[in-house]
């Protein structure tokens, strides 16, 4: 079944965007081509039934199984060890990806305590859109009793944009909750 977030997509927002940004092909529009979740674990990476426990969490919110992502060298201050376990990392395409957003847009964001919006600066150099979660139990799939630490989450949204305007203007239509204001 196709989501209903890429039904609109194709038949609203592509029209829209082509007359805010000037495209006279469709196929200019910028559009989402992925979304990578990411959760470091720090000191409770060695531990394997706290690893399993966020690998559980993380398959329950993006809804396929996450990698383990390991250190790539070992540095003395930060006491990590090449070879290690250092989070979980999924990446959502596809209808996952809409679903995902549709989630995240309509019930997620909203459960934040204390939410004012997202800031619009997160958008990087490759017009893509970066930002943190600080409590992963947001997501309704989450039982908030079974679990036993509260942890981050770090989301990123690739684009096919060429320009951040276009990035941003295309986060705007997927109803994002985009702040403006200066801090």
């Amino acid at each position: 079944m196709i989501p209903r977030l890429k039904i609109t997509y194709e038949k609203e927002i592509i029209s829209k965007l082509m007359s805010k940004l000037n495209f006279k092909n469709k196929h200019e529009v910028p559009k989402i081509d992925k979304i990578i979740l990411n959760m470091g674990l720090g000191e409770d990476a060695s531990d394997g039934k706290k690893l399993k426990s966020c690998v559980d969490d993380m398959a329950l919110i993006a809804g396929q199984k996450p990698i383990i992502t390991k250190f790539k060298k070992s540095i003395s201050n930060f006491k990590t060890r090449k070879g290690s376990n250092a989070g979980v990392k999924v990446t959502l395409r596809s209808y996952r990806m809409y679903e995902f957003i549709d989630r995240l847009v309509n019930v997620a964001l909203p459960r934040i305590k204390d939410f004012r919006g997202l800031t619009s600066k997160g958008i990087d150099s490759s017009s893509n859109y970066s930002f943190g979660i600080k409590e992963h139990i947001v997501f309704p799939e989450i039982n908030f009793d079974k679990v036993d630490k509260i942890r981050g989450l770090d989301i990123t949204i690739v684009t096919t944009s060429k320009t951040k305007e276009g990035a941003l203007e295309l986060l705007k239509e997927f109803n994002f909750p985009l702040n403006n204001k200066k801090n």
